[in-house]
Protein backbone atom coordinates (compact mmCIF):
# COMPACT_ATOMS: atom_id res chain seq x y z
CA UNK A 1 0.00 0.00 0.00
CA UNK A 2 2.92 2.51 0.75
CA UNK A 3 4.26 2.12 -2.98
CA UNK A 4 0.21 2.71 -4.41
CA UNK A 5 -0.10 6.03 -1.74
CA UNK A 6 3.09 7.13 -3.22
CA UNK A 7 2.37 6.96 -6.68
CA UNK A 8 -0.85 8.48 -6.27
CA UNK A 9 0.42 11.24 -4.46
CA UNK A 10 2.88 12.01 -7.47
CA UNK A 11 -0.76 11.39 -9.62
CA UNK A 12 -3.17 13.56 -7.91
CA UNK A 13 -1.97 17.02 -6.03
CA UNK A 14 -5.11 17.12 -4.35
CA UNK A 15 -5.12 15.13 -1.10
CA UNK A 16 -8.55 14.52 -0.83
CA UNK A 17 -9.10 13.17 -4.43
CA UNK A 18 -6.50 10.49 -3.77
CA UNK A 19 -7.95 6.67 -4.36
CA UNK A 20 -4.57 5.45 -2.07
CA UNK A 21 -3.28 6.81 0.90
CA UNK A 22 -0.92 6.09 4.02
CA UNK A 23 -0.15 7.95 6.88
CA UNK A 24 2.88 6.92 8.78
CA UNK A 25 2.38 8.29 12.45
CA UNK A 26 -1.21 8.31 12.02
CA UNK A 27 -1.73 8.03 16.09
CA UNK A 28 0.74 7.30 18.25
CA UNK A 29 2.15 3.87 17.86
CA UNK A 30 -0.29 3.34 14.73
CA UNK A 31 0.19 3.54 10.56
CA UNK A 32 -2.79 3.72 8.39
CA UNK A 33 -3.16 2.91 4.66
CA UNK A 34 -6.70 3.75 3.31
CA UNK A 35 -8.39 3.46 0.34
CA UNK A 36 -11.46 6.01 -1.09
CA UNK A 37 -12.88 5.63 -4.49
CA UNK A 38 -14.89 8.73 -4.00
CA UNK A 39 -18.34 6.95 -4.46
CA UNK A 40 -18.61 6.20 -1.06
CA UNK A 41 -16.83 2.60 -0.41
CA UNK A 42 -13.24 2.81 1.74
CA UNK A 43 -10.89 0.30 3.03
CA UNK A 44 -9.29 1.17 6.27
CA UNK A 45 -5.75 -0.43 7.14
CA UNK A 46 -4.69 -0.16 10.68
CA UNK A 47 -1.16 -1.61 11.77
CA UNK A 48 -0.11 -1.48 15.69
CA UNK A 49 2.42 -3.58 17.42
CA UNK A 50 -0.07 -5.85 18.72
CA UNK A 51 -1.42 -6.66 14.80
CA UNK A 52 -3.22 -5.26 12.10
CA UNK A 53 -7.00 -4.68 11.17
CA UNK A 54 -8.68 -3.86 7.94
CA UNK A 55 -12.03 -2.46 8.44
CA UNK A 56 -14.04 -2.06 4.97
CA UNK A 57 -17.62 -0.30 3.71
CA UNK A 58 -18.88 -0.97 0.43
CA UNK A 59 -22.12 1.19 0.22
CA UNK A 60 -24.04 -1.02 -2.00
CA UNK A 61 -23.37 -4.11 -0.07
CA UNK A 62 -26.76 -5.94 1.84
CA UNK A 63 -25.05 -5.36 5.27
CA UNK A 64 -24.68 -1.93 4.63
CA UNK A 65 -26.54 -0.19 7.92
CA UNK A 66 -27.74 1.67 5.27
CA UNK A 67 -29.43 -0.60 3.75
CA UNK A 68 -31.26 -1.80 7.17
CA UNK A 69 -34.48 -0.15 8.37
CA UNK A 70 -32.24 -0.37 12.24
CA UNK A 71 -28.89 1.06 10.34
CA UNK A 72 -27.21 -1.23 12.62
CA UNK A 73 -23.48 -2.82 12.01
CA UNK A 74 -24.47 -6.36 10.63
CA UNK A 75 -24.40 -9.33 13.05
CA UNK A 76 -21.07 -10.64 14.12
CA UNK A 77 -18.73 -8.12 11.95
CA UNK A 78 -16.91 -7.07 15.05
CA UNK A 79 -17.63 -10.28 16.88
CA UNK A 80 -14.42 -11.30 18.85
CA UNK A 81 -12.30 -8.76 17.82
CA UNK A 82 -9.33 -8.41 20.53
CA UNK A 83 -9.88 -5.16 22.68
CA UNK A 84 -6.31 -4.77 21.69
CA UNK A 85 -7.36 -4.05 17.88
CA UNK A 86 -10.93 -3.08 18.29
CA UNK A 87 -9.97 -0.36 20.71
CA UNK A 88 -7.74 1.27 17.28
CA UNK A 89 -11.49 1.42 15.67
CA UNK A 90 -13.02 4.00 18.27
CA UNK A 91 -11.05 6.82 16.64
CA UNK A 92 -13.50 9.22 15.04
CA UNK A 93 -12.16 9.68 11.91
CA UNK A 94 -12.30 5.88 11.33
CA UNK A 95 -16.47 6.25 11.34
CA UNK A 96 -16.46 2.47 12.81
CA UNK A 97 -20.05 2.02 12.04
CA UNK A 98 -20.11 2.48 8.11
CA UNK A 99 -18.86 -1.36 8.02
CA UNK A 100 -19.93 -4.12 5.33
CA UNK A 101 -16.86 -6.34 6.58
CA UNK A 102 -13.72 -6.81 9.26
CA UNK A 103 -10.63 -8.73 9.57
CA UNK A 104 -7.56 -8.56 11.80
CA UNK A 105 -4.50 -10.28 12.61
CA UNK A 106 -2.57 -10.21 16.33
CA UNK A 107 0.99 -10.77 15.01
CA UNK A 108 0.83 -13.92 17.18
CA UNK A 109 -2.03 -15.54 14.66
CA UNK A 110 -1.15 -17.53 11.95
CA UNK A 111 -3.63 -16.26 9.65
CA UNK A 112 -6.48 -13.54 9.29
CA UNK A 113 -9.32 -14.12 11.65
CA UNK A 114 -13.63 -12.59 10.68
CA UNK A 115 -16.49 -12.56 13.11
CA UNK A 116 -19.02 -15.02 12.26
CA UNK A 117 -20.90 -13.22 9.58
CA UNK A 118 -24.03 -14.75 8.46
CA UNK A 119 -24.80 -13.58 5.02
CA UNK A 120 -27.86 -13.42 2.89
CA UNK A 121 -28.50 -15.48 -0.17
CA UNK A 122 -26.57 -13.80 -3.37
CA UNK A 123 -25.14 -10.73 -0.78
CA UNK A 124 -21.40 -9.52 -1.03
CA UNK A 125 -19.61 -7.80 1.80
CA UNK A 126 -17.21 -5.94 -0.79
CA UNK A 127 -14.08 -7.37 0.63
CA UNK A 128 -13.09 -8.89 -2.55
CA UNK A 129 -13.60 -5.62 -4.14
CA UNK A 130 -12.10 -3.27 -1.92
CA UNK A 131 -8.70 -5.64 -0.86
CA UNK A 132 -9.18 -6.06 -4.91
CA UNK A 133 -7.60 -2.17 -4.84
CA UNK A 134 -4.60 -3.58 -3.38
CA UNK A 135 -2.76 -3.74 -6.52
CA UNK A 136 0.16 -6.60 -5.55
CA UNK A 137 2.15 -6.18 -9.18
CA UNK A 138 3.11 -3.13 -11.06
CA UNK A 139 1.39 -4.15 -14.30
CA UNK A 140 -1.48 -3.92 -12.54
CA UNK A 141 -1.37 -0.30 -11.04
CA UNK A 142 -0.53 0.72 -15.11
CA UNK A 143 -3.84 -0.75 -16.15
CA UNK A 144 -5.75 0.45 -12.87
CA UNK A 145 -4.29 4.10 -13.74
CA UNK A 146 -5.08 3.55 -17.13
CA UNK A 147 -8.90 3.02 -16.17
CA UNK A 148 -9.29 5.18 -13.10
CA UNK A 149 -7.01 8.33 -14.22
CA UNK A 150 -7.41 7.83 -18.14
CA UNK A 151 -4.00 7.69 -18.44
CA UNK A 152 -0.71 5.75 -19.17
CA UNK A 153 2.09 5.33 -16.95
CA UNK A 154 5.56 4.33 -18.13
CA UNK A 155 5.47 0.39 -16.91
CA UNK A 156 8.99 0.59 -16.53
CA UNK A 157 9.17 3.36 -14.25
CA UNK A 158 6.01 2.13 -11.93
CA UNK A 159 7.92 -1.10 -12.06
CA UNK A 160 10.72 0.53 -10.77
CA UNK A 161 9.19 2.22 -7.95
CA UNK A 162 7.69 -1.41 -6.73
CA UNK A 163 11.04 -2.39 -6.85
CA UNK A 164 12.17 0.03 -4.39
CA UNK A 165 13.95 2.16 -6.92
CA UNK A 166 14.59 5.59 -4.45
CA UNK A 167 11.47 8.31 -5.67
CA UNK A 168 13.22 11.16 -7.21
CA UNK A 169 12.83 14.45 -8.60
CA UNK A 170 13.29 12.38 -11.98
CA UNK A 171 11.51 9.92 -11.00
CA UNK A 172 8.37 12.11 -10.32
CA UNK A 173 8.33 13.90 -13.48
CA UNK A 174 8.42 10.84 -15.86
CA UNK A 175 5.37 10.00 -13.82
CA UNK A 176 3.60 13.18 -13.73
CA UNK A 177 5.45 15.87 -15.88
CA UNK A 178 2.53 18.44 -15.36
CA UNK A 179 3.19 18.29 -11.24
CA UNK A 180 5.11 20.67 -9.20
CA UNK A 181 7.76 18.40 -8.96
CA UNK A 182 9.58 19.97 -6.15
CA UNK A 183 6.19 20.01 -4.32
CA UNK A 184 5.29 16.70 -4.27
CA UNK A 185 8.82 15.17 -3.85
CA UNK A 186 8.72 17.56 0.09
CA UNK A 187 5.32 16.30 0.14
CA UNK A 188 6.15 12.67 0.11
CA UNK A 189 9.25 13.55 2.48
CA UNK A 190 7.08 15.44 5.02
CA UNK A 191 4.71 12.18 4.68
CA UNK A 192 7.14 9.78 5.65
CA UNK A 193 7.03 8.02 2.42
CA UNK A 194 10.35 8.55 0.97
Amino acid sequence: MIVQAVLNTILCETEWLRYHSFIQKWDEGVCMAKIDNGAGDHLIMLFSAEGSIIKGFDHESQLSPYAQDEHMVWPGIFENVPNELSSLLEHEGIEKEDVTFCIWRKNSDSSWQKGKVKMPKEANDGSDFLIGAIHQRAEDFVQWTKDYFDIALPAEVVEKVYEGVPITPEIIQMLNPDCNTEEVYRELKTMGLI
